[in-house]
């Protein structure tokens, strides 16, 4: 199992707004060193909660840790963030949503694993609670007061980027209207997201297009022979009579 399914890594809620500002430095053509500085300037203003007020460093220094999914992700994950990039390049700012979950999901496996739990509980009712989200996840990474915590962070950052929204019972989240994913390269990359948060780096494609991982999304139908033809780093096979298999070639190679 690669390191990054092992980290837990969420130790901050993030704002949509500090992903945004790390991808607009990085289209500007800003340097690794020059966009922790202006990280570092920007969120000493910035609280976890939003809005303005003072931080101490240690609290942001953990957010640039996170941003850094976008800006210095591990080497092994540089194709797959060069195309993300790409696609900013190429899409309105406030469309990022998508991108910047599948940015984190695939440099943070652990926050993937919160939204798995969070979609399988909301495909059974229409409100859910924190509790039955932690407990979902203490069977998956152990009963731990740090899975806990960096899971409150997790899922106080779903609620910031609107993924989900509070009820107005305390502690209980409800579903968003989810976002309808048109353009095919970026459906096939948050697909590339999945395996790459996935331990096996391999899984059905009919279940990576209904992963209960994306569940702020509404992927469009994708065959086997198009992600084939689309994608570099995915490798398209079959099981059985009409199951297609989507695994990530070895290395994760342009």
């Amino acid at each position: 199992m690669n390191r990054r399914h092992e980290k837990l890594g969420i130790k901050q809620t993030i704002q949509k707004e500090w992903m945004d500002k790390t991808v607009q430095m990085m289209l500007a053509g800003l340097s690794e060193a020059e966009i922790r500085n202006e990280l570092d300037e920007y969120l000493s203003t910035q609280k976890q909660s939003g809005g303005i007020g003072e931080r101490g460093a240690k609290t942001y220094g953990m957010a640039i840790s996170l941003l850094a999914a976008w800006f210095a992700p591990e080497n092994e994950l540089l194709p797959f963030r060069d195309d993300a990039l790409q696609l900013a390049r190429e899409m309105q700012k406030s469309n990022w949503f998508p991108l910047h979950w599948a940015v984190i999901s695939a440099s943070y496996p652990f926050w993937f694993g919160v939204a798995r739990q969070t979609g399988r509980l909301l495909n059974l009712q229409e409100r859910i609670t924190q509790s039955q989200i932690f407990g979902r996840l203490k069977e998956q990474y152990g009963d731990r007061e740090t899975v806990s915590r960096n899971a409150r962070y997790t899922v106080r950052s779903f609620i910031a980027w609107g993924a989900l929204k509070d009820s107005e019972v305390k502690g209980c989240y409800e579903k968003t209207v989810p976002v309808n994913i048109t353009d095919t390269n970026l459906a096939i990359l948050m697909l590339e997201s999945a395996l790459l948060a996935t331990p096996e780096s391999k899984c059905a494609l009919c279940l990576l297009l209904n992963n209960p991982a994306l569940f702020p999304f509404q992927l469009p139908v994708l065959s086997g022979d198009f992600v084939s033809q689309r994608s570099k780093r995915i490798e398209v096979g079959r099981y059985g009579l009409d199951d297609v298999l989507l695994k990530l070639k070895g290395g994760n190679q342009r």
